[in-house]
């Protein structure tokens, strides 16, 4: 199965690269959970990319896992400041489709609600967790602070999966990209409430959509002022898939990496970049395990 593939995949990689094993004190991840996966989609159409699939797969899989479907980002209020109410059915249609069984939608405006146990009830139950596309800080909004946030991280903690598409991608982040209320094309807010993303990969800043919306360099100044983060810009249509420290990359395009602890000539962007099948260690800084070249 996929979802055990990555678990043996890392200490293969370990031996094969003549690598020590892990001391107890080196086991807890620095940068993903330590346990459960995180699926990270720079936005696009996933359709050919196998990326639902494997979400699915580290979810349960569709007959017995568990998902909840977060729309959240989409607004909690529509263009005109009325409170914006999501369709169950419209939401969990494509879910249905894909033979998930049970499957439920997971919104409020109100951190007030979020914050009670009727709310969370689907979600103390769940194995999988996905989060739509739109703004970011809708999603802030709503669940900061509250026992919803809690249980999305209990739902790592029992070893499921958290996986988001866009801002679903942004969210997962440490600081978050693009967090301001006044418009996407500002990347660095100042707005307090809105600089800390939902910190299940920490020690990072995700963007996404970096290749149809030339964001290629966008991350640049996050990682200069916080030089503690490692930069992740998503090409749509591709996804990192996090095991602890190590992600694989998987989709159609690119995945750039702004790290602040390597060395760039002076004509390099101060980035690198990966393709589909590459394997990156986060704590070490370094890539693991590359695909063979086509021939």
């Amino acid at each position: 199965m996929r979802s055990r593939a990555l678990h043996l995949l890392i200490p293969v990689l370990l031996l094969t690269l003549g690598l020590s094993a892990p001391t107890s004190s080196q086991e807890v991840p620095e940068y993903g959970p330590p346990n459960g996966f995180l699926v990270i989609v720079g936005g696009g159409s996933m359709n050919g990319t196998e990326i639902m699939e494997r979400f699915i797969e580290l979810g349960g899989g569709a007959e017995e896992g568990r998902f909840v479907v977060v729309p959240t980002a989409g607004g909690n209020l529509d263009r005109e400041g009325n409170l914006r109410v999501y369709e169950e059915e419209r939401v969990l249609n494509s879910w249905r489709d894909r033979g998930v069984k049970n499957v439920s939608m997971l919104h409020t405006h109100d951190p007030s609600v979020a914050d009670t146990e009727e709310f969370v009830g689907e979600l103390m139950q769940a194995t999988a967790v996905w989060f739509n596309g739109g703004r970011q800080w809708n999603i802030v909004d709503s669940y900061a602070g509250t026992r919803t946030y809690d249980e999305f991280h209990k739902v790592l903690e029992r070893g499921g999966v958290i996986g988001g598409s866009s801002a679903g991608a942004t969210i997962q982040g440490e600081y978050l990209v693009r967090g301001d209320t006044k418009g996407s094309q500002i990347v660095m807010t100042e707005e307090e409430n809105h600089q800390l993303g939902f910190e299940f990969l920490r020690k990072s800043a995700i963007d996404q959509h970096i290749n149809a919306r030339d964001r290629w360099d966008h991350i640049i100044p996050v990682v200069e002022e916080q030089s503690h983060l490692l930069g992740i810009g998503l090409s749509e249509s591709t996804a990192i898939i996090v095991s602890g420290d190590i992600f694989e990359v998987m989709g159609k395009w690119m995945v750039a990496v702004h790290d602040n602890t390597r060395a760039y000539q002076p004509w390099e962007k101060p980035y690198f970049v990966l393709a589909p099948g590459d394997v990156y260690d986060m704590k070490a800084r370094r890539i693991v395990a590359s695909p063979p070249p086509a021939r």
